[in-house]
């Protein structure tokens, strides 16, 4: 399935949070802690998938779901919400949005099925068990429509669904969907739609930007490639898992379990690929720290604190076995 930034699971996980959940016991089973996530590093969308399944077991409030795509920030998707500025119209937007959704927070796919007088945005879910299914389904099509909605309000406008369909029967708590959402829910769809106006499709964007959209655009491509890299062994995957963390790192036990390995068993492993738990942690240190000296400018103390060392005389001295340079000579270089 490949990898995506973990952000969009640290936005989840600060509202379930705020919404009165606790996903704290289900994170440390998979070996995390959500106030050492760093936003920046990617997560393998299926081990993620398997995270958004253990908390839906535990979640008590059925439409938290929906209630959860209000923690979805534009800032949060980065380049794609500039590519779609700088369309020349609302269906255009659609389009490019169909074209890079792995660069949403979606599982499911999205494509667009026009119409006679309305036109809609198609969500066909990712098969899932039923309590995970309404849940994922929620956040999805909740999130989606913020993220219009956030579009549009940049542009000033001001155009809301005329109905959305759901893909699962109608629950108890049907009125809060329409609440939400300001606009008729049906229930029992085969798949979600967000039915718009056509008329609204042809609107001009005041940011159209040829330029800037071509500039956009090839970020996008270069963010699609960088999210098909494949976790396939092991060493990879135990990477990726330090590399999520800040201020501190889960020993080698913390890390097995998270893989349901014994320690043993984790050693044993990373030694048949040609890898060790230690180097792979110096190296996951290592490339923090050459991005933290080169993009910031985080003292050489705060840096240290930031990859989990007690002491910047510990960082220094570690820097200095894996670069042949202190820090400060690094930073320095031309």
């Amino acid at each position: 399935m490949g990898t995506r930034p973990v952000l969009g699971l640290i936005y989840m996980l600060q509202g379930l949070q705020q919404l009165g959940e606790d996903p704290a016991p289900v994170l440390a089973r998979h070996g995390l802690v959500l106030e050492q996530l760093n936003p920046g590093t990617p997560i393998d969308r299926a081990r993620e998938l398997r995270i958004y399944a253990d908390l839906a077991q535990h979640l008590h409030d059925p439409t938290i779901g929906l209630r959860l795509g209000q923690f979805y920030n534009l800032a949060g998707y980065g380049p794609l919400v500039m590519l779609l500025l700088t369309c020349p119209n609302a269906y255009e937007a659609f389009q490019m949005g169909i074209r890079y959704q792995r660069l949403t927070y979606n599982y499911g796919t999205l494509r667009f099925e026009p119409g006679e007088q309305l036109s809609a945005l198609v969500l066909d879910p990712l098969p899932m068990p039923a309590k995970v299914f309404r849940f994922r389904v929620d956040g999805e099509v909740s999130g989606t429509y913020k993220m219009m909605r956030d579009l549009q309000a940049s542009l000033g406008l001001d155009l809301r669904a005329e109905r959305i369909d759901m893909p699962y029967p109608r629950p108890p708590e049907a009125a809060t969907y329409e609440a939400h959402f300001g606009c008729p829910v049906r229930f029992g769809e085969p798949v979600a739609r967000l039915w718009m106006r056509n008329e609204y499709l042809q609107l001009r964007f005041a940011s159209a930007d040829l330029v800037a959209h071509g500039m956009y655009r090839a970020m996008c491509e270069q963010q699609l490639v960088a999210q098909n890299v494949s976790l396939s062994t092991l060493s990879d995957r135990v990477q990726a898992h330090l590399a999520m963390f800040t201020q501190g790192y889960p020993s080698a036990e913390e890390v097995a379990r998270s893989f349901q390995l014994s320690e043993r068993g984790l050693r044993r492993q990373l030694s048949e690929e040609g890898h060790n738990f230690r180097d792979l942690l110096s190296r996951v240190r290592y490339d923090k720290a050459q991005h933290l000296l080169q993009s910031t400018t985080l003292s050489i103390e705060a840096i240290a604190q930031e990859l989990g060392y007690a002491e910047s005389a510990a960082f220094i001295h570690a820097f200095q076995r894996w670069s042949g340079k202190t820090p400060a000579a690094f930073r320095s270089r031309p």
